[in-house]
């Protein structure tokens, strides 16, 4: 009972949080950099900064679709961000480049994610299925629900490992951003502010994987038992 209370608070705090950084980012959107400079400015000063040449920033279509590709050393930029001079926009493009310097450093828990990427492309293709047949057929072939176990256990450590990826790209960014004068005294904050509630969807997110991880090691244990 108390893994499906636990799930219930995991579900209010995801909902709770999205909506603060929707809400959060949507005023930090209208606030805009000392500096006055876009989101692709600030990613490309920041890789020069670094000495990362090896780096393109670009403009992909969609909301909230920005990201790191490391496999061909792209800064995939949202169009509200590309071309935005905001708080806001200065910050996610500090993140997502805060991911290329963690590249280019050889970041331990990164590399982690990395080599993970294709064990848990395949988790998440199959977890499902496997773990459904394994609830069905416990009483034939107990087994199969523990290999579906050991599939999310997967997809449980690459959210656990993304955490400090996250945190450490955010903390470069905010470290960057005030010594290079796109944000001061008033506007460092939320900065800040705004990439604190990014990060806690990925806390949110970890915590709720923790939580099914327990409730199907349970149902195992129990159909066992």
């Amino acid at each position: 009972m108390y893994i499906w209370f636990l799930m219930l608070l995991v579900m209010l705090a995801s909902f709770f949080v999205q909506q603060r950084l929707t809400s959060r980012f949507a005023k930090y959107s209208r606030i805009p950099s000392p500096r006055g400079l876009t989101g692709a400015d600030v990613a490309r000063l920041m890789l020069a900064q670094n000495g990362v040449t090896d780096v393109t920033v670009q403009s992909v279509g969609g909301k909230l679709t920005d990201h790191y590709n490391p496999k061909d050393k792209t800064v995939n930029l949202s169009e509200n961000v590309y071309g935005s001079a905001s708080i806001a926009a200065c910050a996610v493009a500090a993140h997502e480049t805060g991911h290329a310097l963690q590249h280019a450093e050889g970041y331990a828990p990164l590399r982690l994610r990395t080599a993970l990427i294709p064990v848990v492309n395949f988790a998440n293709n199959t977890v499902q299925w496997v773990l459904l047949a394994g609830v069905l057929m416990v009483n034939v072939f107990p087994q199969l629900l523990w290999i579906g176990i050991g599939l999310f256990a997967v997809t449980t450590l690459f959210s656990l490992v993304t955490l400090p990826v996250e945190i450490n790209a955010s903390q470069r960014a905010v470290r960057w951003l005030a010594a290079a004068g796109f944000v001061d005294v008033t506007t460092q904050p939320m900065a800040s502010d705004a990439l604190k509630w990014a990060a806690y969807t990925y806390v949110i997110a970890a915590i709720g994987s923790l939580a099914t991880l327990f409730y199907y090691i349970s149902l195992a244990s129990n159909r066992r038992s």
